[in-house]
């Protein structure tokens, strides 16, 4: 490990991204490597979360596609909700 860490600094080994997180989080005590696991599992929710809206947005935009220029069949008094 010693090697692949020195010839990474000196740029003569390409590590992946995943490979130089992974080297990064072995070193850690376990501790830190919980609150790292810890991290990545937030941000792969918050990721998700995201994912949803975007989706969301989109499939309301595309049933609702075409529809911006049609005659609504309902006037603004029908659209009032009156409480008595």
């Amino acid at each position: 490990m010693r090697l692949r860490l020195l010839l990474w600094v000196s740029g003569g080994y390409d590590m992946s991204l995943t490979e130089r997180i992974i080297e990064n989080v072995k070193t850690l005590p376990e501790l830190k490597q919980r609150e790292v696991l810890d991290f990545v599992e937030y941000l792969r929710s918050r990721a998700e979360k995201e994912e949803k809206i975007e989706w969301n947005a989109l499939s309301l935009s595309s049933a609702m596609r075409g529809m911006e220029d049609e005659k609504s069949p309902y006037s603004m008094n029908d659209l009032k909700e009156t409480f008595s």
